[in-house]
């Protein structure tokens, strides 16, 4: 009897170690595709639990200890851009210890460590302190000069002459998922910012604009780093706090369905010259001439979400005058151009 005990004790963890997504958990999502899988996929995990950055009691920084925990050694946890494994106590340590990365960096939107998207285990993870601050809020891209932390490799590369930053080759995929769930979970609604993820790399390296970059790149790491047992694992111990999933690991293929061609074929594009804005500036109404449906968005220069508009003319009249960034998103979610504009 002790035996079959056992066998069983050993049989259930290993289920449980392994995971399952929950009977149902996407059946809104059965048969859809592009901006109507993202919405279905934006209510199914919406609302979640959310914990403070910093507290007295359960934060992000325990959830952490367990997300990211070293299966040789766990007492120690991973460090994600390299891949080191640090005691996990060394929470911060005055500054020899690690830190917590925003994957989706926490400017992009301006967000800060705010309940909901700042302090949303999904894209964050445990990083070394000071390979934490060469990332700073660089864009997602592939370049080619290692990165040296204090002399040492560390599998990550950055560039001396764009503002972009490539992970390790075995967490691409996994940068690329939570890129993708950031900008699924977060629409703009009850006050959170509206992410989206575009395909140029901006000429303002540090906008607060909520955009990250780069589409193509993401879709690329995506395909190349598939799922593993660390990252379905992080998946389940997230949705024992928060009560939500990264959807696309558990289903990847909704990668490509929302971003991509559909068919695993690549990224979805549109011209942006195809989008023409007059006039430009102007002092009560501005038009745009686009052969495909859009939503348009008025942010502040700070980032700032003001109004958006689903049809052309745009109604200026609540607007002051000013320098405005204009974004105009296909209707699969894909941010097609960026535009200024002046209101007198």
């Amino acid at each position: 009897m002790k035996k079959l005990a056992f066998l069983i004790a050993a049989f259930l963890s290993l289920i449980l170690a392994h995971g399952q997504i929950p009977a149902g958990y996407y059946d809104a999502a059965q048969g859809l595709s592009r901006n109507d899988l993202k919405v279905a996929l934006y209510n199914i995990i919406k609302g979640h639990t959310e914990y403070p950055y910093t507290d007295s009691g359960t934060d992000v920084w325990d959830i952490l200890k367990e997300t990211d925990k070293d299966t040789a050694n766990p007492d120690n946890v991973i460090l994600l851009y390299t891949g080191w494994s640090i005691n996990a106590a060394q929470e911060y340590n005055g500054g020899s210890g690690w830190s917590r990365e925003h994957v989706w960096a926490k400017s992009r939107g301006d967000f800060g460590t705010t309940l909901g998207p700042g302090t949303d285990v999904h894209h964050l993870r445990p990083c070394d302190i000071s390979v934490n601050s060469a990332r700073n809020n660089r864009w997602f891209d592939n370049c080619s000069e290692p990165y040296y932390d204090g002399g040492i490799l560390t599998g990550s590369y950055t560039s001396s002459t764009y503002w972009v930053w490539q992970p390790r080759d075995v967490v691409k995929g996994d940068v690329a998922r939570m890129i993708f769930y950031m900008a699924t979970r977060y629409e703009g609604e009850n006050g959170e910012p509206d992410l989206v993820v575009i395909d140029t790399i901006p000429s303002d390296n540090y906008t607060n604009a909520p955009i990250h970059a780069k589409l193509s790149a993401l879709l690329e790491w995506h395909k190349e780093d598939t799922v593993d047992a660390f990252e379905r694992n992080r998946n389940e111990v997230i949705y024992s706090y928060q009560g939500n999933r990264n959807p696309f690991i558990d289903h990847p293929e909704y990668v490509d369905s929302i971003w991509g061609q559909g068919t695993g074929t690549g990224l979805h594009q549109f011209e942006a010259s195809q989008i023409v804005m007059f006039p430009n500036p102007t002092s009560d109404f501005v038009s745009f001439k686009t052969s495909k449906d859009s939503k348009i968005t008025i942010y502040s220069m700070n980032g700032c979400k003001l109004k958006e508009y689903y049809e052309s003319p745009l109604n200026l009249s609540e607007i002051k005058p000013g320098i405005y960034l204009v974004t105009i998103v296909d209707a699969q979610g894909v941010l097609i151009a960026n535009k200024r504009l002046i209101k007198l």
